[in-house]
Formats: C-alpha cells, sequence, structure tokens
C-alpha cells in the first residue's frame, strides 16, 4: 500500500504542481520579495522566514496531498474492492499516511538550500545559528506528520475530494492556532522538549485512530 500510494504520487502532476509552488514561494519571500522575511533586507544570517511561513503554507498543501487518499477510493467504489484483500484498517490508513508524509519530506528537503547559501553569504563564513535551523528543522518535519495526519482524518469522513481539502485545510488551521503554534515556535529556537514531540505525535496518533474509526463505521454500514 506505501508503495503503491508512493508511486501514485510520483505519477501524479498535481503532487508536483502542489510541491512545487510551495519551494516557488518559500524562495520568493526568503529572496525577492521584500519584507521583513527576506534574508537579503534582514541584513542577518538566518533562515526564519523558511519556519514562520511554512507552516501557514502547509495548511494548503498537507489536505491538497491527502484529500483523494479515501475520497477517490470511496468515490470510484475500489474502496470495497481493497477491502476484500484482507488488509487491515489499520495498515491501510497508516501507510497511505506515511505515503503522504514521505512525498512532503522529499518536497520540502530542497529547502535545505537555503541554509547552505546564507551559510556561505554570511561573514565571517559560517556565522549561522545551525543549532536554531535544526530546532527548527525538526518542528517542521513533527509538524508535517501532524498535519497530514490531520488531512488524512478529514478525508475519511467524506466522498469528495474538496470537502476533504477544505475540511482538512480548516481544521489544521485551528490547531495550528489553538494549540500547535506554541510547541512548534518553541522548536524553532533551538530548543528540542519531548513535550513538544511528544505533543505532535500525539496529535498525528488520535488524527489516525479517528480516521481508522470513521473508516470502520463507514465500512460496516
Amino acid at each position: 500500500m506505501y508503495r503503491k500510494e508512493l508511486s501514485y504520487y510520483f505519477s501524479s502532476p498535481v503532487a508536483y504542481i502542489v510541491i512545487g509552488l510551495y519551494l516557488v514561494t518559500i524562495s520568493l519571500f526568503l529572496w525577492v520579495i521584500p519584507g521583513e522575511w527576506n534574508i537579503l533586507d534582514s541584513g542577518y544570517a538566518q533562515v526564519d522566514g523558511l519556519f514562520y511561513l511554512s507552516p501557514w503554507l502547509f495548511m494548503i498543501l498537507c489536505p491538497a496531498l491527502t484529500m483523494r487518499l479515501f475520497a477517490e477510493e470511496r468515490q470510484s467504489g475500489t474502496w470495497d474492492l481493497l477491502m476484500t484483500k484482507g488488509l487491515s484498517l489499520w495498515r491501510i490508513v497508516v501507510e497511505k499516511t506515511l505515503a503522504a508524509w514521505t512525498l512532503l519530506i522529499i518536497g520540502i528537503l530542497p529547502c535545505l538550500v537555503h541554509y547552505f547559501i546564507v551559510y556561505w553569504l554570511a561573514e565571517p563564513i559560517g556565522n549561522i545559528d545551525l543549532g536554531q535551523f535544526i530546532g527548527g528543522w525538526i518542528g517542521l518535519l513533527l509538524l508535517s506528520g501532524a498535519m497530514i495526519s490531520v488531512g488524512v482524518m478529514a478525508g475519511s469522513c467524506t466522498k469528495s475530494q474538496i470537502v476533504a481539502f477544505i475540511a482538512g485545510a480548516v481544521v489544521n488551521f485551528v490547531l495550528y492556532w489553538l494549540l500547535m503554534q506554541d510547541h512548534y515556535l518553541s522548536m524553532g529556537r533551538g530548543v528540542i522538549d519531548l513535550r513538544d514531540v511528544a505533543f505532535f505525535v500525539l496529535v498525528a496518533l488520535i488524527a489516525i485512530l479517528l480516521a481508522i474509526l470513521i473508516l470502520n463505521k463507514v465500512t460496516h454500514k
């Protein structure tokens, strides 16, 4: 299931478009568009803009990657066929979630180039806070996993990809604004607290569990 979903992503133009828009948007804000996130304008050797802007883009990016995972299967009728193959719901949901998260991680890896550019532009060379960057990067990976899981949960509730996308974006916005933001920004300061790590893992597990419960109810109607 994991390989199948990952293969589908790489054969679909949607994934390339979504990831491409993310990378272009981040690059424009960091290097071209004047403002507080522009590295050249700030005069400081830092890539804070990457970590502050990414969560807001993830609210759109994650639901866009997960909206089809279950809605398409249920709408086309292949969900019932999938259920006859003897795969457990837990395995199906987890592997689909991991496939979407893997794609997102692959998609954001090119953002590492911004760190190395700043590293070489800094005076003296290398005068950039590596610990803060590593903390922010770990926070970014954990946040993306939690938001992907929330998108999977939202997508399990409906047969409509549009509804799944909107629901995932709204829920991610609310959760980030009310709960996730403090934990994420704390890690972005270079402080790796196990409570912050546990929080994101817990959010992902709860979202996956809810998706399984919802799909189980739908399957046995």
